[in-house]
């Protein structure tokens, strides 16, 4: 078990957190002024990208085998309760429109369902059976990865999701900002951000959280491109859903390629304004049907594509 019913029990345990930690030096901060408490917080908040980076070693690690297990068709799935499980579910959603990916290949799961992300739901995260049979519901794999959430580390959701994955066979990351967590030793890559003690005691929406969403956004963003999913630092894959995306495919399309506006939009027409199609047709100076066979030959990869193409 990873937490105890004795409220006794579980008081000394949470008194034992960084995250929970008190600091009398801050007891005063109702009484100062507005500008005050807004340098106190913006100092903290400065204080997250030091401790991340303190972890990068293990965030990288953890990427490189999210990338081989998703290079063989896994899914990228992120389960926490709470912020964490609301900071997975915002990860997960922005992958289709920023990377072009299915909607399945990325996946949030919070507990508590969909109400979760808005209302707070009594028990869901101490509930490890809910957990497993969120897990069953998506037909686990072993070439899946499952990221357990939680910034204490001691969250029985995210801990049973990292056990039941494991095993199951799949890869397994606990994300948590407390050291020596059961989250982190339950898991195969276990990532620490110990960010210390909250402005506001044990509000970990706070730095705990912004340190849980700088690092989900480097496991996403750079699985993504180890998958190939940028030219460069350009969203290749962007899908254009709406009328920004429309402009910012032509503007991409332009910054790989340089040509000019009626060549894009000749180059955007004939591949159903896909943007790394177009950006083949453009550079290699193959039609929109050959570009997508190259494309599809190489993996999504244009750079490969490009190569084989003579470009």
């Amino acid at each position: 078990m990873t937490s105890t019913s004795n409220p006794r029990d579980l008081r000394a345990e949470l008194e034992s957190l960084t995250t929970e930690a008190f600091r009398p030096e801050l007891a005063g901060i109702d009484q100062l002024p507005t500008l005050d408490i807004a340098r106190l917080m913006n100092a903290e908040d400065a204080t997250v990208a030091a401790a991340v980076a303190h972890r990068l070693p293990e965030i990288s690690a953890a990427i490189d085998a999210v990338a081989q297990r998703m290079e063989r068709g896994g899914r990228l799935i992120y389960m926490g309760a709470g912020t964490a499980g609301r900071l997975g579910v915002l990860d997960a959603s922005e992958c289709p429109p920023t990377f072009n990916t299915d909607p399945s290949e990325v996946v949030g799961l919070i507990a508590g369902g969909p109400e979760a992300l808005v209302t707070s739901i009594e028990g869901a995260e101490d509930s490890r059976d809910l957990a497993e049979a969120d897990l069953d519901a998506l037909a686990l794999t072993a070439d899946d990865t499952v990221v357990g959430i939680s910034a204490s580390g001691r969250t029985p959701y995210a801990i049973a999701a990292v056990e039941h994955a494991r095993s199951e066979g799949a890869l397994t990351i606990g994300l948590s900002c407390n050291e020596h967590s059961a989250l982190a030793a339950a898991a195969e890559h276990g990532i620490e951000v110990v960010v210390g003690p909250e402005l506001l005691t044990g509000s970990t929406r706070l730095k705990a959280g912004t340190a849980q969403k700088l690092v989900l956004n480097m496991l996403s963003t750079i699985t993504m491109i180890r998958l190939g999913k940028t030219y460069g630092n350009l969203m290749v894959d962007v899908r254009a859903s709406n009328e920004k995306l429309r402009a910012r495919s032509r503007r991409i399309v332009a910054l790989a390629t340089g040509a000019q506006d009626a060549e894009i939009e000749r180059a955007l027409a004939a591949t159903d304004g896909e943007v790394k199609n177009a950006i083949l047709v453009v550079l290699a100076g193959v039609d929109g049907p050959t570009a997508a066979r190259l494309l599809e030959e190489s993996g999504g990869r244009l750079r490969a594509a490009l190569t084989a193409a003579g470009g």
